[in-house]
Order: C-alpha cells, then structure tokens, then sequence
C-alpha cells in the first residue's frame, strides 16, 4: 500500500468518527438513549476546620532541632535612623520635583506611589535585616558562638569587577559634569554681577556729568550766583572717591615737604606743566569778559599788532 492510500484511509476513520458523534446527537435529541449513561458526578466531601489534627500536622512537619541549626527568628523592626528619614525625605522631594517639571507624567500621591513604595520597601527589609542581626548576635554571645569577622573576609558579588568600574566611571562622570556646570553657573552668575554694577556706575556718572552742565548753563543764564557745585565735582570724582585730604579733620592748606621747599628756593620752581590748560574756575569767570586793552578799553596789556602792521612797521624803520 502506498503512502497515499494510507493517507486515504486516514481520512476516512476520521470521517467514520465525525459521522458516529453525529449519530449520537440525534439519538440523544430524539430520547432514544438510555437513561444513566450520562450523569454527572456530585461532590459530597464537605471541609472540615478540625483544630486539633492541623496543630498535630503542623507538629509532624516542623523541623525539632536546636535553633543554632536552624538560625531562624521573628522580630519587629529596628528604629528608623535619621540618615533613612533624610532618604525617604529626599526621595520623595525628588519624586515630586519630577511631577512638578513633567506635565506628561500624571500626578500620583506619595502614599500610592510605586517608586516610593518600592523604596520604602527595601527600607522596611534593611531595617528588619537591621533588627534580626542584633538580636542573633545576642542569642549567639548566650550559646557561647564568637561573632568576630576574618580579616581576611570577602562578601561575593553578583557583578563582576569590570562590571562595577564601569558603573563607578559613570558615576565618576556624571559628578563631574554636575560640578562643571555648577562652576559655570557661578561664573555666568559672577559676569552678570559684573556688568550690573559697572552699568550702574555707568549711569551714575552721566547723571553726575548731565547735572553738572545743567548747573553751568543756569549759571551761564544767570539762575545761579556761584559756582560751588565745581568745588564739589573736584572733591568727588566721577569714580566717586574724594582727593586726599578732603575728609573731616583734614588741614585746610597743604602741607610743602621741607626738603622740596629748600630745593624750590635754591633751585627755583618753573611751575606745575600737568594740567596747566585745563580750565578751572577762574578761567571760566575770566572767559569772555576781560576788558579790551588799548583806549577806551580800560587798560590792560597793549594787544599785538597784526602782521601786516608789523611788516609796514618794520619797512618803516628801514
């Protein structure tokens, strides 16, 4: 027989099988099968809380040796320390910073938080972790069992050592990116003092400098009768330190170095060259209103004569 006669027949058992299911229905949708043949099975166990046989299984199946074999203990919690109240602290400031700088993120609160369950799971395991240690370390000390560590005692690792360089690279990084941008910030911070104080001593010297010609021109219009404001410009500059020697106490005349005095009477003294064209008070009074010399000009030193006065004069001569 080939293969596909026997696939052939195959396809008629199940045929075969199709047809009797279909056979079955109708008889049982006519009544024609027997009554019996199809009941369902009723479960008569009913539970039973019997006290007593749990206790002794539970006595049959607990483990009766010492308890420095067994080493098991049942504990509350130890005391939370301060350093986990500022973690729970900060990491719940920082969970709400990032509900506060993400709009995306729906605000959830800290008592159905996961993340913030999640960490203060971990801190309820540390702190019963805390409280089974030093309550074994005393049943220990009673049983006579020393508890000192080996010097030479080495905890294993899930991560191997490469692993855990890389993770202290990036830490290492990460720290000193935030302290570049930290020192960047005080130097953006620093320039920006900077430029607000010399901006405002900008201003104040043009107030300064805006007042002082507004006084020369109401002195020029006759609005005021003195020129004191010059004085006080002299004395406070625009950097806004008074000269030497202007402060209270200070004598009123300056004083000569004894020494510079005998060398001007022996040597004589031309004069101060520095800042002799710089105008001051008097030359500013004398400015436009000195009398013309010659007659009817009230005297003075004669004025110069021209140049071609003096060329025809000295023609004369010759």
């Amino acid at each position: 027989m080939t293969d596909f006669d026997t696939r052939a027949d195959d396809s008629d058992s199940s045929y075969v099988s199709y047809d009797e299911d279909d056979e079955l229905r109708e008889a049982l949708a006519k009544g024609l099968l027997k009554p019996g043949l199809n009941v369902l099975a009723k479960d008569t166990h009913q539970p039973v809380n019997n006290p007593i046989k749990l206790r002794s299984a539970l006595e049959s199946i607990i483990l009766k040796a010492p308890w420095i074999e067994r080493m098991d203990l049942v504990n509350d919690l130890a005391p939370l320390t301060p350093e986990l109240a500022i973690q729970i602290e900060k990491h719940e400031q920082k969970r709400e910073n990032q509900f506060k700088g993400n709009k995306k993120i729906p605000y959830v609160a800290p008592e159905v938080d996961p993340v913030l369950n999640d960490f203060k799971r971990e801190i309820l395991f540390h702190r019963q972790a805390q409280a089974a240690v030093v309550e074994g370390i005393k049943r220990l000390h009673d049983l006579g069992v020393a508890t000192k560590r080996p010097d030479d005692y080495f905890a294993e690792m899930a991560k191997t050592d490469e692993h855990m360089q890389r993770v202290r690279k990036v830490l290492l990084d990460k720290q000193e990116g935030i302290a570049k941008s930290e020192r960047t910030r005080q130097l953006r911070e620093q320039r920006r003092i900077g430029k607000l104080i010399q901006r405002q001593a900008t201003e104040k010297r043009d107030e300064q400098r805006r007042k002082t010609l507004n006084d020369i021109k109401k002195f020029r219009k006759g609005k005021l009768s003195n020129l004191d404001f010059l004085d006080d410009d002299e004395e406070a500059p625009a950097g806004g330190k008074k000269k030497k020697g202007s402060g209270r106490g200070a004598p009123s005349k300056r004083q000569v170095n004894p020494k510079r005095q005998a060398k001007n009477a022996k040597f004589g003294f031309g004069g101060r060259k520095k800042g002799s064209k710089r105008n001051t008070k008097e030359s500013f009074l004398a400015d436009g209103r000195k009398k013309k010399a010659g007659p009817g000009g009230g005297g003075g030193k004669q004025q110069r004569l021209g140049k071609s006065r003096r060329a025809q004069a000295k023609g004369k001569r010759k």
